[in-house]
């Protein structure tokens, strides 16, 4: 050996024992028994050379500040990032995109929109994490029945153009009664712009004309909604 001192080799995942692999622990346990980095882990599949999956995880999270910073970050973020290629930002944005679908799910069709909170969860999970601005509309019967969610408009980071007539005019496709509109604040900010306050106002006369109601106007943000029916705007 030459008098140099030989280093242990660090174990790797499949010499764990059974109760810490991330995948037969979530096999065993279920999803919610697994730290944030033992779930990245599972989606990574594999560590690097030297690293265990988990460690590549640990050490992902950490360089973005959070899960939630992680997932949300755009491929540029990721340059030089040791571990993770197209392939795997791929299989994370789709793991993403899952979990939103699954949430959109629960929105089913009928589902009565009488309690604002579970509303407000649904575009929070939907939005908040956007990179963009996106304008949404959820469109309602007369018992104010959820007849189908859509996200109409997509702009940048500063806002997206609304566009009257479309909004109108998918309204009318949907034969809804009642709406409520949504958007995303990329910055964070949930205060209401003063064009978010011209577009409501626009789209609250437009809308009437055909006797469908404006209900509120949610902008999301890093707190929560913001409700323009709360706060006397609509």
């Amino acid at each position: 050996m030459n008098g140099q001192e030989v280093m242990p080799r660090s174990l790797t995942i499949p010499e764990w024992p059974r109760s810490e692999r991330p995948r037969e622990k979530l096999l065993d346990r279920g999803a919610d028994a697994l730290s944030d980095a033992e779930l990245l882990a599972v989606l990574l599949g594999s560590g690097t050379r030297g690293r265990t999956a988990v460690e590549l995880a640990r050490a992902h999270i950490a360089a973005f500040g959070s899960l939630r910073e992680l997932l949300s970050a755009e491929r540029p973020r990721w340059s030089g990032k040791q571990g993770v290629g197209p392939a795997r930002y791929a299989t994370l944005q789709a793991a993403l995109e899952l979990a939103r679908r699954h949430l959109r799910e629960t929105m089913r069709i009928g589902l009565t929109l009488a309690a604002p909170d579970a509303t407000r969860k649904f575009l929070v999970a939907q939005l908040r994490d956007r990179p963009y601005e996106v304008f949404c509309c959820l469109y309602l019967d007369s018992r104010h029945r959820l007849i189908a969610f859509e996200e109409l408009f997509r702009g940048t980071t500063d806002g997206a153009s609304v566009h009257i007539k479309e909004v109108m005019r998918q309204t009318l496709l949907h034969n809804a009664s009642a709406l409520i509109l949504a958007h995303n604040h990329p910055s964070g900010v949930m205060e209401p712009s003063a064009a978010d306050e011209v577009v409501t106002r626009r789209l609250k006369e437009a809308l009437s004309l055909v006797d469908v109601r404006v209900l509120d106007h949610l902008i999301v943000g890093d707190g929560g909604c913001f409700s323009f029916l709360e706060h006397g705007l609509l």
